[in-house]
């Protein structure tokens, strides 16, 4: 192959690595990190390094190992409850208050008797969830997740396998009116249904 094919095949590899640091979602992160290990890996066999063709294999290995248990079943997610004026709550909030504008632009701060719940991955704080109770029914005021968090599908899980949440607490429908169509987007992938101009989840038994 000719020698300069070869050297741009090894700047693509590098710039996808390089490119990778640039990523907030840890997701994106290591699926573009594992296309620059294969890479890497095409352009040390093209020059016969077996060095170059070790570190990325097992760097490619480590990343699918990652994202298989990222999505695999077995992933550390949860839903703490904490109270509406926790102060780790509200600093939780206030740090990420811009990014949760763009989403939930009408809301404030929790109120008292909201329901609230603190989402967690691996033991550390994704995101959070609001709602104001209304019989046994909720209404969502807040679902959000902190951009690293955000390819890792919480929301399959909250609103999936992960619904004793709400169940646990009483209600047997999440009803949400969202303010921005992105928001309204997700919660139709996660399950939601529209009636009478609203989105309702149903939570079955």
């Amino acid at each position: 192959m000719n020698a300069s094919v070869v050297e741009l095949i090894g700047y693509v590899a590098s710039a996808l690595v390089v490119a990778s640091f640039a990523m907030k979602s840890v997701v994106r992160l290591r699926v573009v990190s594992l296309v620059g290990c294969v890479v890497f890996v095409t352009y040390g066999s093209l020059l016969g390094s077996i060095p170059i063709i070790l570190t990325n294999a097992a760097a490619g290995l480590l990343h699918l190992w990652y994202l298989r248990r990222e999505f695999g079943p077995h992933r550390d997610l949860g839903a703490v409850p904490i109270a509406a004026d926790a102060p780790f709550l509200l600093d939780f909030l206030g740090s990420h208050r811009a990014d949760i504008a763009r989403f939930h632009p009408g809301f404030g701060e929790p109120e008292e008797g909201d329901f609230v719940r603190l989402l967690v991955r691996d033991g550390l704080p994704a995101g959070a969830v609001v709602g104001t109770p209304d019989g046994s029914t909720l209404r969502l005021r807040l679902d959000y997740v902190m951009h690293a968090f955000r390819d890792s599908r919480i929301g399959g899980w909250l609103y999936g396998p992960g619904a004793d949440v709400f169940r646990k607490a009483g209600f047997t429908a999440v009803v949400a009116e969202p303010e921005t169509e992105a928001v309204r987007n997700y919660l139709v992938r996660s399950g939601f249904a529209s009636e009478d101009g609203r989105l309702v989840l149903r939570l079955r038994g």
